[in-house]
């Protein structure tokens, strides 16, 4: 009797699913990434604040992530103007084809200044921003927080793919991406129970690479074909709802099975 009494109180798939009307801040929303996580929350009835340092189709707060005061006077205003945070995902970063100085050449001429850059943007700012709205978040029923790692915060890159073309990978990236990783692991455990934290590291996502670019990327992954952005939909639906309610400090690897060779 009891255990047929338990099975009737189980949430259905579209009641672990729902978004309605929660309240979620998307980091770097206006990048194709974000943009495409934009889109799947707000189909499923989620109120959106996207924060990032150009407009996009739905960036609304404008902030530039190397400036610790102004990131955290925006998320406070974002957070004030929502009534609360259930659900932050950061994912802003300087990748490979940021038009930085120093950043897309070789090893020997990659600078300080665009390694200190690249990771205020992409590491620095998820502790401070994190630090700033920990304590709206603790107030949230179902508080969730996503980064956004890489395969390259998993494995080293492949130069190999990248001989032949004006693509790069600086070590920066790579580096951040790995420390993004440790970063989750960390908050997991500082948050729980009432935050949970996990990240997503998406393989290459096909974005106009040079054709000898992506036959090489290709032939190298199990599903033979690259990212499109869509396919990172699913992943930040099922983190940042119920579906994950008891899955924290763990890494959705987004790949094709680029990783498991």
């Amino acid at each position: 009797m009891d255990l047929l009494k338990e099975r009737v109180l189980m949430k259905t798939i579209d009641e672990l699913m729902c978004l309605q009307n929660k309240k979620v801040i998307v980091i770097g929303g206006a990048g194709h990434i974000g943009a495409s996580a934009c889109d799947a929350l707000a189909e499923l009835g989620a109120k959106l604040a996207v924060l990032d340092r150009q407009k996009g189709r739905h960036a609304n707060y404008i902030c530039d992530l190397k400036s610790d005061l102004e990131s955290r006077s925006v998320l406070q205003q974002a957070m004030q103007d929502l009534g609360g945070l259930d659900i932050l995902i950061h994912c802003a970063a300087y990748v490979g084809a940021a038009p930085i100085p120093g950043w897309k050449d070789a090893f020997e001429r990659q600078t300080v200044l665009a390694w200190e850059e690249a990771m205020r943007v992409n590491l620095t700012s998820i502790f401070s921003l994190i630090q700033e709205s920990a304590p709206i978040l603790q107030k949230s029923t179902a508080a969730s927080v996503i980064l956004f790692s890489s395969i390259y915060g998993m494995v080293g890159p492949d130069m190999r793919l990248y001989e032949s073309t004006d693509m790069a990978n600086p070590a920066a990236y790579n580096a951040s991406k790995g420390a993004v990783l440790q970063m989750t692991r960390y908050l997991a455990t500082l948050l729980a129970p009432k935050i949970r934290v996990n990240a997503i590291s998406p393989g290459g996502v096909l974005r106009g690479q040079p054709d000898l670019f992506q036959e090489r990327y290709c032939q190298r992954t199990p599903l033979q074909r690259m990212a499109t952005e869509e396919d990172i939909k699913g992943a930040v639906i099922y983190l940042a709802s119920d579906l994950s309610r008891y899955v924290t400090g763990h890494n959705l690897v987004v790949d094709g099975g680029y990783t498991i060779w």
